[in-house]
């Protein structure tokens, strides 16, 4: 059966305030309260935080939160992720009251990149209000997608597809190695491995909201507050998703997208040589701050 979707991303940044703005006045998530009164924690949905944000001297990933379906798929997960020869820990009691789930287990993937494979969101039914997004696309195809890299990418997408049931959906090459983006739901793709380098193993995440305007307002936001862009508005060849892309606090590439292509069965896998029909032309990231 495998990992069901991107349930959450745990980060940690040096710039706690930066990212509170960046999260809530132009992601249009909705701060939620959490355990530690330092963090960040932010809803999107049902979901008690999406992603939580916690002070940390260096940028970085802490956990790429994979959701599966539910005690025992757990322990069948833990099991292939074990005969790997990776060592899994179980989550304490109060690091799942932290997550608002029910149980997990952390390991490291054959990249570096920190996993948590969890079950049993705990809901507090509590209604979400995301005023700036008329809605964003979750349920269940989940947060959104998620890149990270990996030196020996190969060996990553194996363990991915072998351990946790993913499916490759498909490649690109570059100058500096091949990209493969792989699903474990309708969404297109959930998960994808690269070899080049972000802020720790993380390179980027998507948001994808409901309607065409979201992207538009969204484009408006991030000029009015100045949040560096990435991409310019584009069309994707693969998931065919109507998007553009800023710069996160730390760097991160953080998309922002529309009408992603949904493949609720298994299709061949496929190489794609353009990223975009149309748009996505690239900005470096801003200099760092003296």
């Amino acid at each position: 059966m495998g990992v069901h979707s991107l349930g959450y991303l745990r980060l940690e940044t040096p710039d706690i305030e930066g990212w509170r703005r960046f999260g809530t006045d132009f992601l249009g998530l909705m701060p939620a309260e959490g355990p530690d009164p330092r963090s960040l924690y932010l809803r999107m949905d049902d979901f008690p935080a999406r992603i939580a944000v916690s002070p940390g001297e260096q940028p970085g990933m802490t956990a790429l939160g994979l959701e599966v379906l539910d005690a025992r798929e757990l322990d069948r997960l833990t099991a292939r992720v074990e005969q790997t020869g990776i060592k899994v820990t179980a989550g304490t009691p109060a690091e799942c009251e932290e997550r608002r789930v029910t149980g997990f287990v952390r390991f490291s993937d054959p990249g570096g990149s920190p996993v948590e494979l969890f079950y049993g969101t705990v809901l507090d039914h509590l209604p979400v209000r995301t005023p700036l997004v008329s809605r964003f696309v979750t349920g269940g195809m989940g947060l959104g997608h998620a890149i990270v890299s990996a030196e020996d990418t190969k060996t990553s997408v194996d363990f991915y597809i072998g351990a946790l049931g993913f499916i490759e959906r498909n490649t690109m090459k570059s100058p500096g190695g091949t990209t493969y983006f792989m699903g474990c739901n309708a969404r297109h793709h959930t998960l994808g491995v690269t070899p080049h380098a972000g802020p720790g193993r993380l390179l980027h995440f998507m948001v994808e909201a409901a309607t065409l305007d979201d992207v538009g307002l969204a484009l408006d936001r991030a000029h009015a507050q100045e949040v560096p862009m990435m991409h310019s508005l584009g069309k994707h060849t693969n998931d065919h998703m109507v998007s553009f892309y800023v710069w996160s606090p730390e760097n991160y590439a953080v998309e922002f997208g529309w009408n992603g292509l949904q493949v609720p069965e298994p299709v061949p896998v496929y190489e794609i040589t353009e990223g975009a029909f149309w748009g996505h032309r690239f900005t470096p990231p801003p200099a760092p701050a003296n």
